[in-house]
């Protein structure tokens, strides 16, 4: 498996940005597709973003135009750039890894970080 390290949450005024990092370790990152989900107090845990192995990319209809999901395979790492946030976009964000071409689904994931705080405030 590998393993995943989140980083770059915080608290933001609504309107601001923050960008979300997710280093990996332990095999080979360019074989995984990856995929940010979140996680806020009470709800179910939700598909944000995915990048596939050929850098194609699919988001969630509510963070379309706001966020943009990357990877960088040099640096084992994806990043999640979060524009124009808004208070309910307040959650745990986690990062994930699959072998399958192009998830969205949860359960297609094996790996998975921590997860990173993010707050949005009014």
């Amino acid at each position: 498996q590998v393993q995943l390290v989140e980083s770059g949450g915080g608290l933001v005024q609504a309107g601001g940005s923050l960008r979300l990092s997710c280093a990996a370790s332990g095999r080979t990152f360019s074989n995984y597709a990856m995929g940010w989900f979140r996680q806020a107090p009470g709800k179910e845990r939700e598909f944000v973003a995915s990048i596939s192995r050929g850098d194609s990319t699919n988001y969630a209809g509510s963070v379309k135009g706001r966020f943009t999901i990357s990877r960088d395979n040099a640096k084992n790492t994806v990043y999640l750039q979060m524009n124009s946030l808004k208070p309910e976009d307040t959650a745990v964000y986690y990062c994930a890894a699959s072998f399958d071409i192009f998830p969205t689904e949860s359960r297609r994931f094996g790996s998975w970080g921590q997860g990173t705080q993010v707050t949005v405030s009014s």
